[in-house]
């Protein structure tokens, strides 16, 4: 009797009860999440990434470095959310930033927090990140399987019963897609998860690069090419509306503009720009300064180069490459002496130096933009659950879905979120 017992406690877990067989469709943030939470649900889960390696895309989030979620609190990071803030908050107060930190750390590895609540690994490697992650899927016993592409989902009497790769058919009770959008093409985001989702039908939201650069009209960028600007403000116009205000760092380049208030200002503004509508970037070379105390610097700047012409007179005030633009810009005639500068001319200067307006005509495609925005629509997934409304064991998790968020780690923690909340079980 005693051997009958010790013979059924040692029996594999699987020969005792149902367990329920899982597989994601993905091994980004987003589907590493997913096949965790899943495994500590207690399912048979199995790992499907079409790369050689699992966190492609993660392995070059923030420089290399892993911006890996933000400290600040939950209001901060659904303020910073772009696009369905609503559809996120039960998966973020489900799974908070918090609680990834409190995971990543667990489980050996040290954080830092950085200007404007950024975390990052200590040793400034997104590698590690990575590691501790596939460190964990090991511990949970979950499956992974490289380069294996899904061709698509099996479906019946409107439930997933599996998968199909490579022609193989894979039962389970329970597909999670977490594919990504379509940025960064060269990690292996290629939209595949969406044309599934679209196959079995879902509505998917038109898609754009956010977190771009941008491309301008006018030739001042290029000829100010390289200058990385810190402490500057920048507005952005639809028409006369004021639609986006921020104040950091920016950097010129052959096409356009760039930097992280550039980044950020891209999401706002890519749907309206495919839609024709003329953006206007104003920049502000002086925000600490008011127009009266610009005024009075411009005058000491003035007084000190009295005899000298003008475009000689701002060297102190602004970056080398920045100062033929800017006096063009302004109308002045560059070798005029300061001394025969007028007032109406000083105050050209001044509007020059606060409100440089550039023409926004366009963004940088999906090679270079840290973000998609768009993909598989919130009204078709339970943002409860994150299972599809259209087929029965069906879920979704990260980039794919119509989700996005300003930069600061806020994109990650909507994947690790939407993953953790798509993994787990009722």
């Amino acid at each position: 009797m005693i051997e009958m017992m010790n013979s059924a406690i040692n029996r594999p877990v699987e020969m005792r009860i149902n367990v329920k067989k899982v597989i994601v469709v993905g091994g980004g943030a987003a589907g590493m999440m997913a096949a965790i939470s899943s495994a500590e649900s207690g399912c048979k889960v199995t790992l499907i990434e079409h790369n050689e390696k699992l966190g492609k895309k993660v392995f070059i989030t923030g420089k290399g470095r892993c911006n890996v979620t933000n400290a600040g609190d939950i209001e901060d990071i659904l303020n910073n959310i772009v696009t369905n803030k609503k559809f996120m908050y039960s998966s973020l107060y489900t799974f908070s930033n918090y609680m990834m930190m409190d995971m990543l750390e667990k489980n050996g590895l040290k954080l830092k927090t950085e200007r404007g609540n950024r975390v990052f690994p200590e040793s400034d490697k997104s590698s590690d990140v990575i590691k501790t992650l596939e460190k964990i899927l090991r511990e949970k016993n979950v499956e992974v399987m490289l380069r294996k592409n899904v061709d698509n989902i099996l479906v019946q009497n409107g439930h997933v019963t599996g998968v199909s790769v490579g022609g193989k058919i894979i039962d389970c009770d329970k597909v999670i897609l977490a594919t990504g959008g379509i940025s960064y093409r060269s990690t292996g985001s290629d939209g595949s998860g969406m044309i599934i989702a679209k196959k079995n039908g879902h509505n998917i939201s038109e898609c754009y690069p956010a977190l771009v650069p941008l491309t301008v009209s006018e030739d001042y960028a290029e000829k100010m090419q390289g200058v990385s600007l810190k402490n500057i403000n920048v507005k952005l116009y639809d028409g006369k509306k004021e639609i986006y205000s921020a104040f950091g760092e920016m950097l010129f380049t052959h096409f356009g503009v760039t930097g992280p208030v550039i980044l950020s200002a891209s999401s706002i503004i890519t749907k309206r720009l495919h839609e024709g509508k003329k953006i206007l970037l104003e920049i502000d070379f002086k925000p600490a300064l008011t127009d009266e105390k610009l005024d009075a610097r411009i005058l000491r700047e003035f007084d000190k180069n009295i005899n000298r012409d003008f475009k000689n007179s701002l060297d102190s005030m602004l970056p080398k490459k920045v100062i033929p633009v800017v006096i063009e810009y302004s109308g002045i005639d560059g070798d005029k002496k300061i001394n025969t500068i007028s007032r109406e001319e000083r105050k050209k200067l001044l509007n020059a130096l606060k409100h440089f307006t550039l023409t926004i005509d366009g963004t940088r495609d999906f090679n270079e933009a840290i973000i998609t925005q768009g993909g598989i629509s919130v009204k078709d997934i339970n943002p409860g659950t994150m299972e599809s409304k259209i087929v029965n064991g069906l879920y979704f998790a990260g980039e794919m879905i119509d989700i996005d968020a300003f930069t600061g780690g806020y994109n990650l923690q909507l994947a690790w979120s939407t993953g953790y909340l798509a993994g787990m079980e009722e």
